[in-house]
């Protein structure tokens, strides 16, 4: 098992963001947070990075069938989406999706593998949208 569903595009980082939202958008996930690392890093340690975002997508449905089966799989959620400069290839922007396999794994209860696969489906469906 991965940790993580993942592409590499050949783009700008804004643009790597804005694909990102959309192809998730079409697959039902709404982004309910955002973190600039970057940003956050030189604000609180004056610390420089590469380009560093994080998307906390939900989708709706999924979620609620997640918690029917196990009410702490909320501290799993939202699924992390991660939009990064390759700092080994310039010009290149990973984008990386947390595994719901992982879910499984954390939690321990085959219930949640129904979850679980429908989230990979559609999660693997957003990031190959990218490509």
């Amino acid at each position: 098992m991965t940790l993580a569903l993942s592409a590499t595009l050949r783009t700008n980082f804004a643009d790597a963001v804005q694909r990102t939202r959309k192809a998730l958008s079409e697959q039902g996930f709404g982004v309910l947070t955002e973190i600039d690392v970057t940003a956050t890093m030189k604000q609180k340690l004056d610390a420089d990075m590469e380009d560093y975002f994080i998307l906390g997508a939900c989708n709706p449905s999924l979620a609620h069938a997640a918690l029917g089966v196990d009410r702490q799989i909320g501290l799993l959620l939202p699924c992390n989406v991660v939009v990064r400069a390759d700092r080994s290839d310039v010009g290149a922007v990973i984008v990386e999706a947390m595994n719901p396999e992982v879910m499984v794994q954390v939690a321990g209860d085959p219930a949640l593998q129904e979850v679980a696969d429908a989230a990979t489906e559609k999660l693997s469906a957003a990031i190959a949208a990218l490509g």
